[in-house]
Parts: structure tokens; sequence; C-alpha cells
């Protein structure tokens, strides 16, 4: 129903925002990957899914087609709700959803709050072919990602203890790659936190 909307964000909240689009203020949901790229009173145009159900209507916002366009697929999984899939691109960045599912990396599926075992296999099974046909970031290696050679689950552990203590994702995030390609890839979680920290 609204492929986009482009608009003045009025209110940040840890799970949605209010873009103000013509005088209306629209409640979109967002991931914390989204979200963490939003600074208020600026000007955004973002991405929209419009859910229905029978006693509610939410819109979902991102800010790029590829967020988007993993939300569509994760919630046409059977099991994946709007909710589970935001908890998803809230816990990985789209690349490293795509790096999980090519790579059959169940840890990290299985890691997100409300996805079981049962559940992160079927995704991994519906969503293995689809995600290699998106419209990938350039550079993006799925040869890498298919034998999960490229993706660390012990950096993806160690960001969230980062973000835990209060550091932003795009920052801790930089710094866990520069730790891991200085250091090697092999780095405990309990390593990588202690090098991120230093540096």
């Amino acid at each position: 129903m609204y492929y986009y909307l482009k608009g003045k964000l009025t209110l940040k909240a840890p799970t949605f925002i209010v873009l103000d689009v013509g005088g209306i203020g629209y409640e979109i949901f967002v991931s914390l990957n989204t979200s963490s790229s939003l600074q208020e009173n600026n000007e955004y145009k973002l991405y929209t899914y419009f859910h229905v159900k029978e006693d509610q209507q939410s819109l979902f916002g991102f800010t790029t087609l590829l967020e988007k366009e993993l939300f569509e697929a994760l919630i046409s999984v059977s099991g994946i709700g709007p909710s589970t899939a935001l908890a998803v691109l809230s816990s990985m960045n789209p690349e490293e959803v795509i790096q999980a599912i090519l790579g059959e990396d169940l840890k990290s599926i299985q890691s997100v709050k409300g996805i079981g075992a049962k559940t992160a296999k079927r995704l991994i099974i519906d969503l293995k072919d689809k995600v290699s046909k998106l419209d990938l970031p350039e550079g993006f290696d799925t040869s890498s990602a298919r034998t999960s050679s490229s993706y660390n689950p012990n950096i993806q552990e160690a960001l969230e203890a980062l973000l835990q203590l209060g550091f932003a994702k795009p920052a801790a995030a930089k710094v866990l790659k520069s730790v891991s390609a200085k250091y090697g890839n092999d780095l405990s979680v309990e390593d990588l936190i202690k090098y991120a920290l230093k540096n």
C-alpha cells in the first residue's frame, strides 16, 4: 500500500519512530539497525511495509530496500511474525542475516529471541534460495557466506555484549572488525570484548 514515506522524524523511541509527512504523524516500527541511523528533526525517506491483522494495522519502516525485502522474506516463514522479524534485523544487520542463512549458521539465528531450533532450520531451508536472489550490496561475497567463513558468531556475541554496555552499534561493530583483522578470527568472545574495550 505504501512503498515509502518521506518526512521529518519528530519522535524516536527504541522500537518505533514518528515520521511527520505533510502534517500527519505516522507511527512506524523499526529495527535497531534502522533506528541507529536516524536522528530526530532530520528528513528521511523510509521504505515501508503495511501489515494488517484482524485487530491491528501496523506500519514498518526501513532505511534500505534490502532490509525491507529481508523483512518480507522473514515473515513469509511459518512461525515468524513481524515482531520476530524485527528482532532478527535488530540482532544482525541485513548482510549478517544473509550470511547466517547462506552459511546455515543455526547458532546465530537461534540466538534471536523467539526463534527455536525448528524455526531456525525452517528459516534456512525456506530462505536460502530467496536471499541469494536479493539485490545484495556491491562486493558481498555469497560464496564465502555459503561456507560461513566470513561470518563469526563470536563477533556477534561480543557485539551484543558491547551494546548492553551502552556502546553505539556502528562504532562497536567497526572496532570488533578491526580487532578480528588484527588478532585473527579465532578469538574467544571474552578476548574480543577485552581488545575492543582497549580500542
